[in-house]
């Protein structure tokens, strides 16, 4: 079974200094068809004006995953953590019991485009906790790089959900094939571009929810960068 949503089907809010698309139900945007993908419960694509962000905050009980498509994002925590991570730059939170942070474009004049990702954790209560690291468009080239897994396989950080993000560009001839393990379900991102998941034609924003299936093919991209969630 695979299920395309489009890009203008999700949530939307604009606020002047940040304009956002919920895949899932967020703040005001309330979907009761869309609250989650097992573990996955949110995929916000944010752009956030120069000189402008979120201010001190708090989360707990959630893995958060952020992933910058172009410009820079600026981070500072209550555990001392303070980065400003760009394309290419993979940074996870783990909320645990309790943690405050502020987001704010690292640039005063240009726009920060960004995915946040929130996936549920495995068990709640447990200990805060920071990580980033770094993967060049040549480990994503025509292939699907793991990028968060429970074990921090390959170098990708870790997250304490049962949940794998691959991250892939896809162009031309390119193409990947992702194997399905058994019971599984998957849940395809394009976050920019084009490119035909299992035959059908996405474009920047649209998301393909799949589940019995054994394999997901990615190919015909159009300067595509794409997301691949492996759930439970």
């Amino acid at each position: 079974m695979i299920e395309i949503r489009r890009s203008n089907e999700r949530g939307h809010a604009n606020h002047g200094w940040l304009d956002s698309y919920h895949s899932f139900s967020f703040a005001d945007y309330y979907d009761p068809e869309h609250m989650h993908f097992g573990a996955l419960r949110v995929i916000n694509e944010d752009r956030v004006a120069g000189g402008q962000g979120f201010g001190t905050h708090g989360h707990r009980d959630m893995e958060i995953v952020s992933y910058v498509l172009e410009g820079a994002l600026a981070h500072r925590d209550s555990m001392g953590n303070g980065s400003t991570i760009r394309p290419g730059d993979v940074q996870r939170m783990s909320a645990g019991t309790g943690v405050r942070h502020s987001e704010f474009n690292g640039s005063p004049t240009e726009t920060a485009h960004f995915l946040q990702i929130w996936i549920i954790p495995d068990a709640p209560g447990g200990a805060p906790g920071y990580e980033e690291k770094r993967f060049g468009n040549e480990e994503k080239r025509g292939r699907l790089r793991v990028i968060a897994s429970p074990e921090g396989i390959d170098g990708s950080v870790k997250i304490g959900a049962n949940a794998r993000i691959h991250a892939g560009l896809f162009d031309g001839d390119e193409r990947a094939d992702f194997d399905v393990p058994a019971g599984r379900r998957v849940y395809v991102h394009v976050a920019r571009g084009s490119v035909t998941v299992n035959g059908e034609a996405l474009g920047a924003g649209d998301a393909a929810m799949m589940e019995d299936l054994s394999k997901v093919t990615l190919e015909k991209g159009d300067d595509a960068e794409v997301l691949l969630f492996d759930l439970a």
